[in-house]
């Protein structure tokens, strides 16, 4: 082989560049495998801005300005974490998709790479700008749903599969009743030959009504739109015909396009986006490769959903404390002018565990019981009455037992479930 230069990924590492204010930083985590640490970043820097295996013939001034550079290389356990800065020429405007595209796309195949964890990301103002963010948020869900002070409540109908729509509607009014505020489709369920979502639309916003009414409080029904984008558009228009406020998205299968068109045609009906993150886990649960959790998060607040499932540190999904706290933090935080948006806790949830779930993530969230308020011995409005009854005595400030005292469905949950944790 000649002795001429033919590979020059370390043209990429620069350790004493500083980034400029309209560079996009991105932090990784890598293991390099039959090359240095620094040549690794550096293909890492290069595959996912302008570089490829070999110099080229010509490089044009455009592409030598919009070279990333790796600022940034240090130990961390058995790899590196390394920051990148890239310049905004090498994104679109207003497109996460070919953001994702270049920042988690062919750099996960490359050979000298043995694992690769995209951490996080820094879009400066200038990126950001293009993106409106959630056009309800935190205060406006809170708003529109009249609830001001505590968490909100949400279930899912379990079994998740097999209620036809009557039976579906039935457990709806029991659990709406009970002090639900937001009944939600499964991520596995949108229209069956047994249940098709455009009767369960017109069905279930008719007990919706028909509870308001009786109660006086707001009811909502996260109704899973998930589907072919055209599909999803057609449905979430049925949502809105009936007066719905809320479509939910199964956001990781259906992509970031597919979030990004919904996003538009959400504000243009006036309907909030409830993001479930079904199949993360694939691409999340590996702490030496993937994506976090944190940076998906980060991602579907930028393009504007209005709550995400984040974890509960308490149930049976994976997500630590410390991870779970970080994303909820961030989710409630200031960021410019993107809202802050409500975290959902949901998995293996039950009354036992309110205490603990609201002192460690507070008021702001969602909190989603499934089989901790269908697996209730008395049925579905006793389970929703016990969940409401546990969320409000820690608002009050009460112990559960004590709260038991009053609530004999709280009682009950206690004496089946305790202060269990499901794994």
């Amino acid at each position: 082989m000649s002795e001429e230069k033919i590979e020059w990924y370390m043209d990429f590492v620069d350790l004493d560049y500083k980034p400029g204010r309209d560079d996009l930083v991105v932090e990784f985590y890598f293991e390099p495998y039959k090359v240095s640490p620094e040549e690794a970043a550096g293909r890492i820097a290069s595959e996912s801005s302008i570089g490829t295996w070999t110099t080229l013939w010509k490089m044009p001034e455009m592409a030598k300005r919009s070279m990333a550079r790796v600022f940034h290389l240090e130990p961390s356990g058995e790899g590196y974490y390394t920051k990148i800065a890239y310049p905004l020429t090498l994104f679109e405007e207003g497109s996460f998709v070919q953001f994702m595209s270049a920042i988690a796309g062919n750099i996960f195949g490359m050979k000298a790479i043995k694992t690769l964890r995209f951490l996080d990301f820094h879009p400066p103002y200038e990126y950001l700008r293009h993106f409106k963010g959630p056009q309800y948020g935190l205060r406006g869900i809170r708003s529109f749903m009249g609830i001001k002070e505590r968490p909100l409540t949400a279930t899912v109908p379990k079994p998740k599969m097999g209620w036809n729509v009557d039976e579906y509607a039935e457990i709806a009014y029991e659990l709406w009743s009970g002090g639900i505020d937001l009944l939600k489709d499964d991520e596995n369920f949108t229209s069956f030959p047994f249940n098709r979502f455009e009767e369960r639309v017109r069905k279930l916003y008719r007990v919706k009504e028909r509870v308001e009414r009786e109660t006086g409080e707001k009811k909502e029904y996260l109704i899973n739109i998930t589907g072919p984008v055209h599909k999803m558009i057609e449905r979430a228009e049925l949502v809105a015909d009936y007066g719905g406020k809320f479509i939910m998205i199964d956001i990781v299968v259906s992509g970031w396009a597919a979030l990004q068109t919904m996003r538009e045609v959400a504000e243009d009906l006036e309907l909030a986006i409830h993001a479930h993150r079904a199949m993360h886990a694939a691409f999340t649960k590996n702490p030496k490769h993937g994506i976090t959790m944190y940076a998906l998060a980060k991602g579907a607040r930028l393009i504007g959903v209005d709550e995400i499932h984040t974890g509960t540190a308490v149930g049976k999904m994976e997500g630590k404390y410390e991870e779970v706290r970080k994303i909820n933090g961030f989710l409630l935080s200031p960021w410019e002018h993107i809202k802050p948006i409500f975290p959902v806790a949901s998995g293996g949830l039950h009354p036992g565990l309110m205490e603990e779930l609201i002192r460690l993530f507070g008021k702001d969230l969602v909190i989603q019981a499934g089989g901790g308020v269908m697996g209730h011995p008395d049925g579905p409005k006793a389970g929703a009455k016990a969940l409401r009854d546990s969320i409000d005595a820690v608002i009050e400030g009460k112990s559960l037992e004590e709260k038991a005292k009053e609530s004999p469905e709280l009682k009950k949950a206690l004496d089946k479930w305790g202060y269990l944790k499901p794994i």
